[in-house]
């Protein structure tokens, strides 16, 4: 890849950090504790690997532990599990309120920080923290790592590539996918974003870690960790510097 033209800033952002839910609101998730609990409810260690990769790099980060339940943070106004069906039944004003005070504040923090970076001539990478749960709806999922992003802009394809590749070279026994389990296109916070800037100036990846890492923990959640971040350091000067 030729020498990027702008330094890089990156951002760190975790949408699912939490399976919080505010007082006001706990009445409509009496019954639904198990959910709140499961990957349902948030992602499990996807904050732990924020925290993280933001002290890595000296990068800001930007989270929420409010369930994903009450409102998801990586779906955009209008998508139809915006909100859990516990909350969809509430009142539109009182679903505004909800997005008023726990959505767009998150949202609006991260984008106008990357706005001001791109504004003074960076290039941000944006890492969006996420974790998957091992089986949904009765398929395994086939992999320990994915790298979600847009293939259409090459700086996402390569940084993704490389970034497979380092990390598979510290943990061999890792699997690590690109656009797995999800598409990296999908309704999301870097889709929106990717809308939002252009490809010279923003490169948003999404990160997904198997939850079995964090619910096991132990040696092996560390040196997931670990590998994640030193490779992500590779893949960054390898590919856009």
């Amino acid at each position: 890849m030729t020498a990027r033209a702008k330094p890089i800033a990156l951002v760190i952002t975790c949408e699912h950090g939490g399976n919080r839910v505010p007082s006001t609101y706990r009445s409509c998730f009496a019954k639904l504790r198990k959910l709140l609990d499961s990957h349902h409810g948030y992602d499990r260690g996807a904050l732990r690997m924020a925290h993280e990769l933001a002290a890595r790099f000296d990068a800001p980060l930007f989270y929420s532990i409010v369930s994903r339940l009450l409102v998801d943070l990586n779906r955009s106004p209008g998508h139809q599990r915006l909100h859990a069906p516990a909350v969809r039944h509430l009142p539109a004003d009182t679903r505004q309120v909800i997005c008023a005070r726990y959505y767009q504040p998150f949202r609006s923090a991260a984008e106008n920080a990357m706005a001001v970076k791109i504004g003074r001539g960076r290039r941000v990478v944006h890492v969006s923290s996420h974790s998957f749960t091992p089986e949904l709806d009765g398929e395994v999922r086939t992999a320990d790592v994915g790298l979600l992003y847009d293939p259409r802009r090459r700086a996402e394809l390569e940084l993704c590539k490389t970034w497979q590749a380092a990390l598979t070279a510290r943990i061999p026994t890792l699997r690590v996918r690109r656009n797995y389990p999800y598409r990296g296109v999908s309704d999301g916070f870097a889709a929106f974003l990717r809308r939002r800037f252009a490809p010279k100036d923003y490169v948003g990846i999404e990160l997904e870690i198997n939850q079995r890492f964090a619910l096991r923990g132990g040696k092996e959640w560390n040196a997931v960790r670990q590998a994640v971040a030193e490779s992500l350091a590779e893949a960054l000067g390898r590919t856009l510097d």
